[in-house]
């Protein structure tokens, strides 16, 4: 007896199944119908892509991008329900090549023979490799089957430009505090979730909301074991204190893979830029709770303190060295401290950017074209034959001035005189300013 084939995938239209009474909260409550859907309404306008895609008036292949808890499964279970299409969910996580052309052929076939158009829904898509993105590309372009896929990453980055272009792209936004807590009333009172069977403090309710983030399925779990917790008390009632004690952490949203990584990362930075210790301490602490590679933060810190402080504080760079190299010593969770410490330092420090004006204003002019020969009384005088060249005859010992400065050609003449660094009146570099000029004058024989 032959093993399962590709076409043993079912040609008639397999449904979600109603969850179970005792499936988790979040399950329960999933809406049933688009206008059950809490926020997005940007996205609910009649006729809109989400309306066309939901209600099959159109096969759209569409890309749901939002964070977690925005309501992507939740579109996607709502497109499961219509009659006349099969749906075939996949995930990303577990789904490769040979996966997706089994679906594919199936819905070719199906296709072939007058059955139901076919949804396939990739969860995570922004998992697959490019290859298995590719080999989505000809069956959503000749619509063998409707794509519906998620991501919580920017699928600008995270998906392929071709799959991309034969997509509608839906995002998402985090739901309010306000969708929020709609969704915890109702579950508190619909049948599907808790039926009315304890009641929820407004300081609970609060705390609950807060701790969600945006998160729907986040607030759902949360209130659920609350509710058990009161339950156990052999209360009715969740309080403050019940929530808190049933959920004593919010889980941080941030993917180190992903382009939260990178945006969390650029709101450290720029907190530090704007000189706000506060929130850059907020935005380190994100990083950290979240399981970020302190060698990662470091890093950025230690590129900060030349790009952005400079010779306005020159100690900011030794600070944030040491801070790297504390770091790789010491290890976390202790790290935290000397990563909070050059964070603070950083911060606070004056700001200057003219160290990274000048080495871009003279890589720009290397980059022009603008160089020539090292002048003759800078070249290299040791090896033998070198004075018979003329190398170094010229040259001007700086020590043998009191002043320890001489005037002399240092620069090629394409450039010579070029300004390229100009301190700025910002902390240490202040007093700089006034040097510059004293020694540019005597270097270039201005004054003599």
């Amino acid at each position: 007896m032959e093993g399962p084939g590709l076409f043993d995938i079912p040609e008639t239209a397999p449904r979600t199944e109603e969850p179970a009474a005792d499936a988790p909260l979040a399950a329960r409550m999933r809406p049933a119908t688009l206008d059950e859907l809490v926020g997005q309404q940007h996205l609910l306008t009649p006729g809109s892509p989400l309306r066309q895609l939901v209600g099959g008036d159109a096969p759209l292949s569409v890309i749901l991008w939002g964070p977690p808890g925005c309501g992507k499964t939740t579109v996607a279970n709502l497109v499961a329900r219509a009659t006349d299409r099969r749906y075939v969910p996949m995930s990303a996580l577990n789904a490769g090549v040979k996966d997706v052309r089994a679906v594919i052929e199936t819905a070719r076939a199906t296709r072939r023979r007058g059955g139901a158009p076919t949804v396939l829904f990739i969860d995570e898509v922004h998992r697959f490799t490019k290859t298995q993105q590719d080999a989505l590309l000809a069956a959503v372009e000749d619509r063998t089957i409707t794509l519906l896929a998620a991501t919580t990453e920017n699928p600008y980055f995270s998906v392929v430009s071709p799959l991309l272009s034969r997509c509608v792209l839906l995002t998402l936004e985090p739901l309010t505090e306000d969708d929020i807590r709609a969704l915890v009333d109702r579950a508190l009172s619909d049948e599907r979730g808790l039926g009315g069977e304890v009641a929820l403090e407004p300081e609970a309710a609060d705390h609950l909301v807060r701790l969600a983030a945006g998160d729907a399925r986040k607030a759902l779990t949360a209130l659920e074991a609350a509710a058990a917790s009161a339950k156990a008390a052999g209360t009715t009632v969740v309080d403050l204190a019940t929530a808190e004690s049933a959920v004593d952490v919010a889980a941080v949203r941030y993917d180190r893979d992903g382009d939260s990584h990178y945006d969390i990362a650029s709101a450290l930075i720029k907190s530090l830029r704007g000189s706000d210790v506060d929130a850059a301490l907020h935005w380190l602490a994100r990083m950290i709770v979240a399981g970020e590679d302190p060698r990662f933060i470091a890093r950025r810190l230690v590129i900060f303190a030349s790009e952005d402080v400079g010779m306005a504080d020159p100690t900011a760079l030794q600070t944030a060295v040491a801070a790297a190299e504390a770091v790789a010593f010491i290890g976390m969770p202790e790290g935290q401290l000397t990563l909070a410490h050059a964070v603070v330092h950083l911060a606070t420090a004056p700001k200057s950017n003219a160290v990274t004006a000048a080495i871009g204003a003279a890589i720009t002019d290397v980059k022009n074209g603008h160089t020539g020969p090292v002048p003759p009384g800078l070249r290299d005088s040791h090896y033998a034959g070198a004075k018979n060249l003329g190398h170094g005859e010229t040259y001007r010992y700086p020590h043998d001035d009191p002043r320890a400065v001489v005037t002399q050609q240092y620069a090629p003449d394409a450039v010579h005189r070029n300004v390229y660094y100009r301190p700025t009146d910002h902390g240490a570099e202040n007093g700089l300013a006034s040097r510059m000029e004293k020694l540019r004058a005597i270097v270039w024989g201005s004054n003599e």
